[in-house]
């Protein structure tokens, strides 16, 4: 051990001492995440309104935090809810055990499952902490119809899924942009 070594150390302390100090308004004033931050999920719909949500699970399995639950129904000509012949009928994620890995949103073959930058979650009640499909559900924009009704873009599930990015720009979502969109977005 040097002589200087001491005072080296206290010029760290001394460097900072006199900065301005950072102080961030949260409450007030929100800070923007990064664009690609992994924030609150969210079960996207398509540009008529069905969920694109088939209920397949995968979701579930993918989860390495046991944190999502999903329960498939079959949808009928008379209460359709997807295109497919299932949806997702109880869907759950627990929060208290959701660790944000975005494993949920790899393994979604429809992409109905994503994250968006909402990262206030948090709440004094374990209760609340437990999202359910309508919790979880994107808000309908203009042009989309709450689900149970027809379908609107195709006659079959494959208009919907290989055709997807057509059909929403005649449906008036400008090309580059998709109806995935959050609650800051919807609220515009």
């Amino acid at each position: 051990m040097g002589t200087f070594d001491p005072i080296k150390g206290f010029g760290v302390t001394f460097s900072t001492m006199f900065k301005k100090v950072v102080t961030e308004e949260y409450p007030e004033v929100k800070k923007i995440p990064a664009p690609r931050f992994h924030g609150r999920h969210q079960l996207n719909r398509h540009p008529d309104g069905l969920e694109k949500c088939v209920g397949c699970e995968l979701c579930a399995w993918a989860c390495p935090a046991d944190a999502i639950f999903v329960e498939g129904g079959t949808n009928t000509e008379e209460e359709r809810y997807s295109p497919g012949e299932r949806f997702g009928f109880d869907y759950q994620i627990n929060y208290l055990r959701c660790i944000g890995c975005g494993l949920c949103i790899e393994a979604c073959p429809t992409r109905s499952l994503t994250m968006t930058n909402e990262y206030e979650t948090a709440d004094d009640n374990r209760q609340n902490l437990i999202y359910t499909k309508e919790d979880l559900m994107a808000p309908l924009l203009p042009g989309m119809e709450q689900p149970p009704h027809p379908m609107r873009l195709g006659d079959d599930e494959q208009d919907y899924y290989a055709r997807g990015p057509q059909l929403a720009r005649n449906t008036g979502v400008p090309e580059g942009q998709t109806v995935e969109t959050g609650h800051e977005e919807a609220g515009r």
